[in-house]
């Protein structure tokens, strides 16, 4: 028997306050307190997007006006590096907006996949960033030139630092909070740009001792540092991809199944990233007497089990399977070559 649940979700339209308190506080799980999460997580996303953008973008301006005077290397690559950060903000918006999508018949578990493809996007941005850096460093390197107004590119640096850091902090609690790796991803890279630029700050050192080299050398070190982060971000999406969850996460689930009344044990549970959302398909074993009725009780309460312990789960395919009788065939039996296939 397959019982198919999911909480149903009510908008409040008690004024636009009530709903800004419900989007800039925690909610209960209790049924008729509950606003809808995907639309609560995707606004917060959007949110976190448009604020990023607007430090970036003016981060990255900021020091444009002080390469064109400088001609440092090393802070093109930082200048370049934050305004790719910014421009992320394009297809994660895209895919937040996509995600707000009601599922279709062709498309039944809705939207969400677009973050994963968003977070492919940043991957591969991150890659374009880290091949210009280095294309130019080692230009630079080869036919190196002096540095001009060393302090301007040392405060160019400092600010870059400054924006990027406060950006990566945000992008990377928002994007956990709401269980999105792509926006997780897009945090670690703003990250990245922030020691890029205190690597620009040794360069202009180098730069004000009469050391030509070190701009060009210090483009190089950034260069490796991004190649870092792509590894990490990189790793990150293909999990996401690949339908990888935290171990821990089933461990809680089988946790929580375990102690709801009539589950006599767990059988095949899988959990899977839709997005930022999450979902859950799992067998509970249950006594073979009791009634339809009761089993699909049982049912019931195993997945409000889940949506109290799992985090960011949206709802769970809970099926129920008779405990076994002495000689009795096992029921999946007929089931048994298409699984072997």
């Amino acid at each position: 028997m397959s019982d198919r649940h999911e909480h149903p979700r009510h908008h409040h339209s008690t004024g636009l306050r009530h709903r800004l308190s419900h989007l800039l506080t925690p909610h209960s799980h209790e049924t008729a307190d509950k606003v809808d999460p995907a639309l609560e997580s995707s606004a917060r996303g959007m949110r976190a997007l448009w604020v990023s953008l607007a430090v970036l973008g003016v981060t990255a301006l900021a020091q444009a006006f002080v390469v064109a005077a400088s001609g440092s290397v090393a802070l093109l690559g930082d200048t370049v590096h934050n305004a790719a950060d910014a421009l992320t903000a394009v297809p994660l918006g895209i895919a937040f907006v996509l995600g707000r999508r009601a599922a279709t018949r062709r498309f039944t578990y809705g939207y969400g996949r677009a973050e994963d493809l968003a977070g492919l996007v940043i991957v591969l941005t991150i890659a374009a960033s880290a091949a210009f850096a280095g294309w130019t460093a080692i230009d630079r390197l080869l036919d190196p030139r002096p540095v001009q107004h060393v302090p301007a590119v040392a405060l160019a640096a400092l600010v870059g630092f400054a924006g990027n850091e406060w950006v990566a902090r945000y992008r990377i609690r928002v994007g956990r909070a709401i269980g999105s790796a792509a926006l997780v991803a897009d945090g670690l890279h703003a990250r990245t740009d922030g020691f890029t630029s205190l690597a620009v700050l040794l360069g202009a050192g180098g730069s004000a001792l009469g050391w030509q080299l070190a701009d060009p050398i210090v483009g190089l070190a950034i260069t490796a540092a991004i190649a870092l982060v792509l590894r990490d971000a990189a790793r990150e999406v293909f999990r996401r991809v690949m339908d990888a969850v935290d171990p821990a996460l089933v461990d809680r689930a089988e946790r929580a199944l375990a102690e709801v009344p009539g589950v006599r044990g767990v059988g095949e549970l899988r959990l899977r990233w839709i997005g930022h959302r999450l979902r859950a398909e799992v067998a509970v074993v249950v006594d073979g007497d009791v009634t339809v009725r009761q089993a699909h009780r049982i049912a019931v309460d195993a997945e409000h089990a889940l949506l109290h312990a799992v985090p960011r789960l949206t709802a769970a395919l809970v099926h129920a399977d008779p405990e076994p009788a002495p000689g009795e065939a096992d029921p999946h039996l007929p089931l048994a070559h298409h699984a072997a296939a």
